[in-house]
């Protein structure tokens, strides 16, 4: 039963114990931090340093509208920890963002970083805004206006931000621009993400989904399941959804039976052409109605009969209300925080392997780490190099955190925690903060 320092309830644990299951994103990175925290036996000063961020800013961010208004946008950045070297997270653009889920993933960007072993600690930022419904002028504006504002506290040395849900390679030119234009110089290296021409890293746009499918490749061997057969369903068809369909038919030759963006989804059992369900959603906003498919709902994918199921949207998707449902024998998240506590132990249990999100999605951000080094020192990486690099990295991490589990009997997800949180306690430890 998880307890803060002082012995209070977690929250999460109290609502729990309730019959309430708690769905705040940051208190459920704060219980599984615990459950790490337990099981390495962290001293008290170490643990409470690593519940809660080192650093919040929250901000107004003034934008002069198409029409001449002025609209006021609520913004934030979160640096957790950097215990391990400079922060780094990306920016969100969405109109339900909230500081709870900020905080979550720039705890759960520290561990990423830890995870991987990439010498950056963890950090994340968002604005409250529908982009959507926002002109390039207007969108290029609030970018600038943001980097202005949080300028003091990022830096190549201190804080990389990089590219989020609704925030584009474009964005981050601009905000790049901006930053170097107040330091007075060229700075590449304070965003990454960024176009190739703005310089940018080869392998960047699909790192996420192809360092997830590397951790998938890794799962099937030690399952011993035949990717050449297996069926795959992947939940949020957006960058990391759309690349890991289609990179995984064309990498494994396996059968994408079912694909969903916000709008609804798709299902055929005989397997549905990627490439072509992405030329409809180009074409018609969404992956609805592709010909020779069935209408499937954003709930109904999560419980479909698939050997790999990937969910690539948003927070919360699985829980202890659907976690029995789930049928697949991987589970490879490349969301960010789509399962919670509950529903882990419902998963485990049942036999399902989770490759937990800060593991799988971290090709995204140890490719960005990739651009920065190439920044910082003046160097371009080929395209091979770079995935060549990326899978090392990866299957390193798996191993790490699969030897990890079977060593403490636990499931992936603490087991990653459990190698990320000591690398960085001990970092803390080194340099004399505990």
């Amino acid at each position: 039963m998880a307890e803060d320092l002082q012995g209070r309830r977690v929250a999460s644990t109290a609502t729990r114990r309730s019959g309430v299951e708690e769905l705040n994103p940051f208190k459920n990175a704060q219980e599984q931090l615990d459950t790490a925290a337990k099981i390495l036996k962290l001293d008290p000063g170490t643990h409470a340093i690593l519940r809660e961020p080192m650093r919040e800013l929250r901000l107004s961010v003034p934008v002069k509208m198409d029409d001449g208004s002025v609209k006021v946008f609520k913004g934030f950045r979160v640096q957790y920890n950097n215990a391990r070297g400079p922060c780094k997270g990306g920016i969100r653009y969405h109109p339900n963002e909230t500081i709870d889920t900020i905080r979550a993933l720039s705890a759960w960007m520290t561990w990423k970083c830890a995870v991987v072993d990439i010498p950056l600690g963890g950090s994340k930022g968002g604005i409250i805004c529908n982009p959507k419904e926002m002109s390039p002028g207007e969108l290029e504006r609030l970018s600038r206006k943001y980097i202005e504002l949080i300028y003091p506290v990022i830096g190549p040395e201190k804080d990389i931000p990089a590219p989020d849900v609704y925030t584009t390679p474009q964005m981050m030119a601009w905000m790049m621009d901006e930053f170097s234009k107040i330091r007075g110089y060229y700075c590449p290296g304070v965003i990454t993400g960024k176009p190739l021409e703005a310089g940018g890293s080869l392998g960047r746009g699909d790192s996420t989904a192809v360092g997830g499918l590397y951790t998938v490749r890794e799962a099937a061997k030690h399952l011993k399941i035949d990717l050449k057969k297996a069926a795959i369903a992947v939940q949020g068809y957006g960058n990391a959804g759309t690349f890991a369909a289609i990179i995984g038919k064309r990498m494994f030759g396996s059968r994408i039976i079912a694909v969903t963006d916000s709008k609804g989804g798709i299902y055929n059992a005989d397997g549905i052409d990627p490439d072509r369900a992405l030329a409809h959603k180009k074409k018609t906003g969404s992956v609805v109605n592709f010909p020779g498919t069935k209408p499937i709902s954003n709930e109904d994918v999560l419980e479909l009969d698939a050997d790999i199921l990937i969910p690539s949207a948003l927070e919360n998707v699985i829980t202890r209300k659907n976690a029995s449902k789930i049928k697949a024998k991987i589970m490879a998240e490349l969301a960010n925080g789509p399962t919670t506590p509950e529903a882990d132990e419902v998963l485990y249990k049942n036999g399902v392997f989770v490759v937990p999100d800060f593991l799988c999605n971290a090709g995204g951000v140890t490719v960005s780490y990739f651009e920065w080094v190439q920044n910082m020192t003046g160097d371009q990486w080929s395209e091979e190099e770079v995935y060549s690099r990326l899978d090392r990295k990866m299957t390193k991490s798996f191993k790490d955190v699969l030897d990890t589990s079977l060593k403490f009997k636990v499931n992936m997800r603490v087991a990653a925690y459990i190698v990320a949180v000591k690398r960085v306690a001990d970092a803390m430890k080194l340099r004399g903060w505990v």
